[in-house]
């Protein structure tokens, strides 16, 4: 999946067919939607997916449609070779600190041991009521991290009605 989001995060970057780029960007966001789910964040996968692979996507999809593509250009953009290093340094030092974390889902891992956690897993239905655990700590202990989330998925949608000029919202 890693490498699927390079590739088009890579293509977005290099094709100079806009259309081309927009469908590269799209599938760059999915794909981050996707690395989010597994790495157990479904709600910040769900609002990548909503905001950055949909309603990104379909405004992109609608400037382009008012703009004049001119014939014969060229494929891809020139490569600027500096923006290209720095970016393979960036990715460079990022790459040499995975070997610091543990495994996802790791007895290790630092956030699965600590108090907050047993804490949530004690007292989260006696508190909230909610039989599943992390529907309780969403829903309530995070109720305003998950409101925001809510908000930023809505705002997108109605923004993009108004984009598209509905005046209906049923």
């Amino acid at each position: 999946m890693l490498a699927l989001v390079l590739a088009c995060a890579l293509a977005t970057a290099v094709l100079r067919d806009v259309l081309g780029s927009i469908i590269a960007f799209a599938a760059y966001s999915l794909g981050v939607s996707i690395i989010w789910v597994f790495l157990r964040a479904p709600d910040v996968g769900l609002t990548e997916a909503a905001v950055g692979a949909g309603v990104t996507t379909v405004l992109f999809l609608l400037t382009i449609t008012k703009t004049v593509r001119p014939a014969g250009e060229k494929i891809l953009e020139p490569i600027d070779w500096t923006g290209v290093v720095v970016s393979v340094l960036l990715v460079g030092v990022l790459v040499s600190t995975l070997g610091a974390l543990p495994a996802v889902g790791s007895a290790e891992t630092p956030v699965a041991t600590s108090e907050v956690t047993d804490y949530y897993l004690d007292n989260a239905y006696e508190e909230t009521e909610v039989k599943n655990a992390v529907t309780a700590v969403l829903a309530s202990y995070r109720g305003f991290d998950t409101l925001g989330e809510a908000v930023v998925v809505f705002a997108a949608g109605i923004g993009l009605l108004v984009v598209l000029q509905k005046e209906e919202f049923a």
